[in-house]
């Protein structure tokens, strides 16, 4: 394939990229170990993390031969509304998403926006443009570099760096995972398939090239699993269907492999290999890693802001939202009494010690500044931990459990994280054992019921104005069986 021509077909590198790292680069190996394990605990032990939009400044370098190459600000522009659209499941075409997947498509609460300073503090307008001698480059990271004809990266720290150039090989995109070096991460982008306009072309001209890429830099794996046209291979994500390789051009639903019917393969996810018409969603699954990684190894870059709207009452004006300036709380004025349950049991309110007690008896839920109501019991030492279960077909390797010992002890025990950092052709499997699982966990249950208990007294506080509706009370009731059931799980471990 000439070096200015199109593909046809989608090809990203960033698996080997991961290859190459894994070969040469020691850290890296340790890094993406931490990484994997941060979000297998995020998803199995639903620990919680941030609850708004993270806004992710970028830098766009153009590195260019010929002036076609360089491309437009407005074509940059172009590309950063597809992924604001993208990553929040505000794209029009998430209405194509079948049926029987519905439920799955997600808000991975990221947006993004050109660097308004670079890195010493000078205002910019997040676009280099840098002349080049090299007629293409390729996966092996040159782009990345002013001494092989590219540019250096911005901190990547503060910045995700997105390179557009011109690419060999029919290679359309690739990034790097969390826990690379520094020099090198970020994403690299052809630059006929960046953006909706300007040097776009089709069937990569709907800017889902860089949606692709930068999933990869958030930690999404392909979504068939890197495992060639087989079936053993993993994204580490439960609610993507497993699928047999990766799916081109514009498939039509159901496409069934790996026994996956009757709704077969999610071939209009982001991560798989369709045209950029064919591919529209993120799941639930793929959120929460993302979100771990946002905790995680991207801790430092971005900043964020409230969603903006948290919890809706009804869908007439009588809302209650969370805007980004003012937090408006609307009710209607007729009197209804709250209550949770069928029997005598009413939300009763004292006046004198500002005391929400939902039963009776000392089971009492006080919202007061000074004091914590929740018994605390002595943290569980030295939990043990059993042997992993193995999340995709490679055979766990005896003696590879770090820290995994046996005692005589009979204690609450918490698995560790296995998972696969690389192609069933090389993969190792790997666990390590999470000596802090427990009192992550335990923090992680305290920060969701203490939420649950702020929009609990915000009822209340509606309740001894008279201003729920029936609807409002239904939410109420939702909301107060979510916490007790939050609060019993917490007693169940903490006597664990």
């Amino acid at each position: 394939m000439a070096a200015n021509d199109t593909p046809r077909v989608r090809n990203c590198g960033t698996m080997l990229v991961h290859e190459r790292l894994l070969r040469t680069d020691p850290s890296y190996l340790s890094a993406r170990v931490a990484s994997e394990n941060r979000a297998w605990e995020a998803a199995t032990f639903r620990i919680a993390g941030r609850t708004g939009i993270t806004v992710i400044p970028v830098v766009v370098h153009v590195v260019y031969r010929t002036n076609t190459q360089n491309i437009a600000d407005t074509q940059i522009q172009s590309q950063i509304e597809v992924l604001n659209r993208d990553f929040r499941k505000t794209n029009p075409d998430a209405a194509s998403t079948p049926a029987a997947f519905s439920a799955l498509v997600a808000d991975a609460r990221i947006e993004f926006e050109l660097a308004t300073t670079d890195p010493q503090g000078n205002p910019t307008t997040g676009i280099t443009r840098t002349q080049t001698n090299v007629a293409s480059f390729g996966s092996d990271d040159g782009v990345k570099s002013a001494g092989s004809g590219g540019v250096d990266a911005w901190p990547a720290d503060r910045y995700l760096n997105i390179w557009v150039c011109e690419l060999g090989g029919g290679l359309l995109g690739y990034a790097q995972f969390p826990g690379g070096p520094a020099a090198t991460d970020g994403v690299v982008i052809l630059h006929s398939g960046f953006g909706t306009n300007g040097t776009a072309a089709a069937p990569f001209n709907l800017g889902r090239t860089a949606t692709h890429e930068i999933g990869h830099w958030v930690n999404l794996r392909h979504i068939w699993g890197d495992d060639g046209s087989g079936c053993s291979g993993d994204d580490f994500v439960t609610d993507t269907p497993n699928q047999a390789g990766s799916n081109t051009g514009m498939p039509s639903f159901p496409r069934v492999s790996c026994n996956n019917g009757p709704n077969g393969d999610l071939f209009m996810n982001y991560m798989d290999y369709t045209d950029d018409a064919g591919m529209f969603m993120f799941t639930h699954g793929q959120v929460t890693r993302m979100q771990a990684t946002l905790d995680g190894d991207r801790i430092s870059i971005g900043y964020q802001k409230p969603a903006p709207v948290t919890l809706k009452f009804r869908d007439d004006i009588n809302t209650l939202k969370f805007r980004d300036d003012v937090a408006t709380l609307k009710f209607r004025d007729d009197v209804v009494t709250l209550k949770f349950r069928d029997d005598n049991t009413t939300l009763k309110f004292i006046d004198d010690n500002n005391t929400l007690k939902f039963r009776d008896d000392i089971a009492t839920l006080k919202f007061r500044d000074d004091m914590v109501t929740n018994p605390r019991l002595d943290p569980i030492k030295d939990p043990q931990l059993d042997k992993p279960p193995i999340m995709d077909r490679a055979k766990m390797p005896s003696g590879d459990l770090a820290q995994g010992t046996t005692s005589d002890r009979s204690l609450q025990r918490v698995g560790p994280a296995p998972f696969i950092l690389s192609t069933p052709h090389h993969s190792t499997a790997w666990a390590r054992s999470y000596a802090g699982a427990y009192e992550d966990t335990m923090a992680a249950y305290e920060a969701q019921i203490a939420e649950y208990e702020q929009f609990l007294e915000q009822y209340s506080e509606a309740e001894a104005a008279g201003q729920l509706t029936a609807s409002d009370i239904a939410e109420a009731e939702q909301l107060y069986a979510e916490y007790v059931r939050l609060v019993d799980e917490y007693y169940q471990l903490s006597n664990g």
